[in-house]
């Protein structure tokens, strides 16, 4: 009997193959750069089965860094109202992310970001491509001003992530989300919308 070749069918390893192999991407070139053709290479199967098992890239990426929500769905409460208002929108939306049982994945992701460079690189990837570009884009932003401007406020976000949810820092770690959303929400539209060089 001949011994089939080529790539490998759809079996329980199949999917933990694809997201081995798309964390290796993802960490490696980046979600822009990686593609689901070279994702299927790499796992040793055919692209439509990728497709088959996550959809999209971008739900491909959210699986692989065990995030349950889609933050593109969120996007719109983010952005309601226009741009005055969004950093305290962004932080709020943020806590309530955070602050619900969706959130535990993502401490348990920024520990590790904080000691393993790998998973750094796939959060890095994540708030970028995920989270800020996609609000970034739709304010009416010089495109050159994009990257220092989501870096910004990856300081405040990340920030408050830390002392929140990770050293617990008393009364930000208790504190009502509407108190830290117009604590912080300024400081974050500033970064958005404001003037840099002041």
């Amino acid at each position: 009997m001949a011994r089939r070749t080529g790539r490998r069918p759809g079996n329980p390893d199949t999917r933990e193959a694809i997201l081995t192999a798309a964390r290796a991407a993802f960490a490696e070139r980046g979600f822009d750069a990686a593609s689901i053709r070279g994702i299927a290479s790499a796992a040793g199967v055919d692209p439509a089965l990728v497709h088959h098992y996550f959809g999209t890239k971008e739900e491909l990426f959210r699986t692989t860094m065990n995030v349950p929500i889609d933050p593109a769905e969120l996007l719109p409460r983010v952005l309601a109202g226009g741009p005055d208002g969004v950093g305290q929108r962004l932080v709020r939306t943020f806590l309530g992310v955070w602050d619900s049982p969706a959130g535990a994945p993502a401490v348990a992701l920024l520990r590790s970001a904080v000691n393993n460079e790998w998973t750094a690189r796939l959060m890095r990837e994540f708030l970028v491509t995920q989270v800020f570009r996609r609000v970034l884009d739709h304010l009416d932003i010089d495109p050159a001003e994009l990257p220092l401007r989501g870096s910004l406020v990856a300081t405040q976000m990340l920030g408050l992530a830390m002392t929140r949810y990770v050293v617990r820092l008393e009364p930000v770690a208790s504190a009502d989300p509407e108190t830290l959303a117009a604590a912080i929400g300024p400081t974050v539209q500033r970064y958005l919308t404001g003037d840099l060089s002041a």
